[in-house]
């Protein structure tokens, strides 16, 4: 059987002739010829002068396109069933009528396989492509034609195995068995890059950072996201190096952000004083230092922690806040190079360890 067995009885069931039943089955398949044509112009006139009309006139891009692409496999499919129909009315069962349909509905399935195609690129290049061009991402370059590519070989896969199945009634049990164990072999072969490829959609969808952010992630590297791709993310480090990392171990990894949600860093500078030195002094000095910084932010406001009674000094930490991360290096030499002059100028004492030895004899 070229076309699926069940297919001529259901028709004939369902239109009530059966071939060589009655005089009139001639007379019925002229009728079902006759209708599938003017229903197949009346569908092309309504795609034409109604849904292409509307479908121009919204804001929306490529619906228009989508509209076009499926105009002429629908015409195709009303004519060719009407055809079907009529012809298993006169010659159900006909070895010559039933491969000629088979060959015509392949044919409709190619057509139907091209259209589908083109109404995937549409999606991807007008539709999905308007929800992502927002964000800031390099990924959603990549994403997206690798998903169009993914569900073009599936659209491909699974409508030759429908025309196999459903018109040439082949048995497509040992090409799914194929294909799983193809399938099987390249998934472990290539399990590296599908590593890499999940990694690169987690990332995508739960944007733990974005390009320009400044980030540290597990194994201390830090630095600023310059590129977020499908299978890495690089990363401009401290020493201006481009750091080149799987997304796979960031997708694993503990992830700092010192960009988001707020792109201010606080900034904390400790200093030592001799013991003796008088405090208040020592903390308005250091008030002094870091209100003269431009960088340093009024809000919030820096301040000053006398925080320990160390072995050879008085410990105070200097908290500052810098409006970007970048700040922070420049704001550390300039604290440091002002404390050792102001220091200097206000006689406080920067101690340095010492230790006793004892005359054991």
């Amino acid at each position: 059987m070229f076309l699926n067995e069940t297919i001529p009885l259901y028709i004939a069931e369902l239109t009530g002739y059966w071939p060589g039943t009655s005089e009139s089955n001639l007379s019925a398949a002229i009728v079902v010829l006759i209708a599938s044509v003017v229903l197949a112009f009346l569908a092309d006139f309504v795609f034409e002068k109604v849904f292409l009309h509307y479908a121009s006139k919204t804001r929306y891009e490529g619906d228009d396109l989508i509209v076009s692409a499926l105009k002429k496999p629908i015409f195709f499919t009303v004519v060719l069933i009407g055809f079907f129909v009529a012809a298993e009315l006169l010659y159900m069962g006909n070895f010559a009528i039933e491969f000629i349909a088979a060959i015509l509905f392949t044919f409709l399935g190619v057509v139907w396989i091209l259209s589908l195609l083109q109404v995937n690129k549409i999606l991807f290049q007008h539709v999905f492509s308007s929800f992502v061009r927002k964000t800031e991402t390099k990924i959603d370059d990549e994403l997206l034609p690798l998903l169009k590519n993914i569900v073009s070989v599936l659209i491909v896969f699974f409508g030759f195995l429908a025309i196999l199945k459903g018109i040439w009634d082949f048995d497509v049990g040992p090409l799914f068995a194929s294909a799983g164990l193809v399938g099987l072999a390249v998934a472990f072969a290539a399990q590296d890059s599908i590593a890499q490829l999940f990694g690169g959609i987690s990332i995508y969808f739960d944007q733990p950072f974005k390009i320009g952010d400044r980030i540290e992630i597990d194994g201390g590297e830090i630095g600023i996201v310059q590129e977020i791709g499908i299978r890495s993310t690089r990363i401009m480090n401290l020493y201006n190096n481009m750091i080149v990392i799987p997304n796979s171990t960031i997708a694993n990894s503990r992830i700092v952000n010192y960009t988001s949600p707020e792109a201010t860093m606080m900034v904390k500078v400790t200093i030592g004083v001799a013991y003796g030195s008088d405090v208040e002094k020592v903390r308005g000095v250091l008030f002094k230092i870091a209100h003269s910084i431009d960088v340093v932010l009024d809000d919030p406001a820096p301040y000053i922690r006398f925080d320990n009674h160390g072995d050879f000094s008085l410990d105070f930490a200097m908290i500052m806040w810098v409006r970007n991360p970048g700040q922070k290096f420049t704001v550390i030499d300039q604290v440091n190079t002002m404390i050792n002059r102001e220091f200097e100028k206000e006689g406080i004492d920067i101690p340095f360890p010492t230790h006793t030895i004892l005359n054991g004899s």
